[in-house]
């Protein structure tokens, strides 16, 4: 099949303006890789590359071993889907599936046979003689799919493919994408700063920041082990408590209270703690490492409550903590216990992670 390879990419447009910067990855046959990461951290331009609507300005692209990066995008096999969805107007959705085909001269049994069997996965037999005019948003967005998945191409990329769709349409058809993509073969690139996205949909997922990659993993190990502060301040929501603190011997001060170190933190005079509002909770029987605070602020998320407490000894030290909506608590003087095996611990000046 057609494994596809990034090797030293860097996109440059000028001494001071380059947003893709030495970056390296493989992905393989039936892999969705995911490019996330905050607005102009690259991860569009990355996509524009491996289509060739963007010039390399070092580095090389390669699918199924082949060196494609001097290749026009026609030349490619690669079929991409826009934000925008990009169908024409004038056109029925059948047409609209049938016009790259068309293009690349395929006979007509053989197009009928590929829009049947992709209308058929994606919903569209009912809307095929219906124009774009005519359909929803998340009906639009299943029509770009097709015209995708008709062409049978060596990769697929998609660069945003969600964000103009409501909340509730969104979920729907981000389960729909889950279910098409299991079915494929060829790799699959998909580009968003929706971290649910990139979570629900890969099977690896690339964390970019100002055109670095900062981790390439398994949705699980990136939310488990981050590897810096970074992708554990971006990853994950709400997001990660972050406190940098001082090391006293071989523990750490937060507000009036020690929170003990591993072996790995215990250098320097701070370092840094983050835990996730999910793992702070409610004292229990055996619990060792307990702060305590003044609530001055919660919000209701249903069956839980996100609730933002003012620690005692430090004026400006805020613990955020997810507790279920049943639990009893006082907002003044609440405990809260903070597990050691969820507390993540990075260096003051690298911002790595120190525990493994």
């Amino acid at each position: 099949m057609a494994k596809l390879e990034l090797q030293n990419l860097t996109k440059a447009y000028s001494k001071t303006v380059v947003p893709v910067k030495d970056l390296s990855l493989t992905v393989d046959d039936n892999e969705f890789l995911t490019l996330v990461g905050p607005s102009g951290c690259g991860k569009s331009t990355i996509l524009r590359m491996i289509a060739g609507l963007e010039q390399v300005t070092q580095g090389t692209v390669s699918i199924g071993g082949r060196d494609v990066t001097p290749l026009a995008p026609g030349d490619r096999n690669i079929a991409m889907v826009f934000q925008s969805y990009a169908l024409y107007p004038h056109m029925t959705v059948y047409d609209n599936m049938a016009s790259g085909l068309k293009l690349r001269k395929l006979g007509v049994g053989d197009i009928q046979k590929r829009i049947q069997s992709a209308s058929q996965v994606l919903g569209l037999d009912p809307l095929l003689d219906r124009r774009p005019s005519q359909l929803s948003g998340g009906q639009r967005q299943r029509v770009a799919l097709g015209r995708a998945l008709v062409r049978e191409p060596d990769v697929f990329l998609l660069d945003e493919p969600l964000s103009n769709l409501d909340a509730l349409l969104r979920e729907q058809v981000r389960a729909d994408l889950k279910q098409i993509f299991e079915r494929q073969e060829s790799p699959v690139v998909y580009v968003t700063h929706d971290q649910t996205e990139a979570m629900t949909l890969s099977t690896k997922v690339a964390v970019l920041s100002e055109g670095y990659l900062q981790q390439l993993d398994a949705p699980n190990e990136i939310y488990r082990r981050p590897a810096n502060r970074f992708v554990a301040g971006f990853i994950g929501s709400p997001q990660m408590n972050l406190m940098t603190l001082e090391r006293v011997e071989n523990s750490v001060l937060l507000g009036e209270f020690k929170i003990e170190l591993p072996d790995a933190a215990r250098k320097g005079s701070s370092v840094i703690l983050g835990i996730r509002p999910e793992h702070v909770r409610l004292p229990q029987e055996g619990d060792c490492q307990i702060v305590r605070g003044d609530v001055f602020l919660v919000e209701n998320l249903g069956m839980s409550d996100l609730v933002s407490v003012r620690l005692h000894g430090s004026d400006d030290r805020v613990l955020r903590a997810m507790l279920p909506a049943d639990a009893t608590w006082s907002r003044e003087n609440i405990e809260l216990a903070l597990p050691p095996q969820s507390i993540h611990w990075f260096d003051v000046e690298t911002e790595a992670r120190l525990t493994s």
